[in-house]
């Protein structure tokens, strides 16, 4: 984890006081990340990083009701998780698809039923 010192208001340096940076701690988490999984959504577009209430957020969007978002206790696994989020978004279930491709099917009723209608 990186520190840096802390300075006080007067400029001269405080004595052995030092202050973890988590901005470049998480920073370098993901790049670490992003080295390991260079092809993963999260390494090609990028999201921001949040921390909230113990937990990170990794967001691509203007806000997390309208982007992609990941949400995890470690940097990791917040982008594991937008990772998933983006790849869902990709991939839609096979039920939406076959809802899509045939909008006369219903569920619990036969084909042959839906062709006396």
């Amino acid at each position: 984890m990186r520190f840096y010192i802390k300075m006080k208001k007067n400029g001269h340096i405080s004595r052995g006081l030092l202050i973890p940076d988590y901005a470049a701690a998480a920073m370098e988490q993901m790049e670490v990340y992003f080295a390991v999984h260079p092809g993963s959504p999260s390494a090609v577009r990028r999201p921001r990083l949040f921390f909230r209430s113990e937990l990170w957020i990794a967001l691509l969007g203007p806000s997390i009701e309208e982007g992609i978002v990941g949400i995890g206790p470690t940097v990791a696994a917040a982008l594991r998780a937008f990772d998933t989020q983006y790849l869902t978004g990709l991939h839609p279930s096979v039920e939406a698809v076959h809802r899509v491709d045939n909008p006369r099917r219903r569920p619990g009723v036969p084909s042959a039923a839906l062709n006396s209608i």
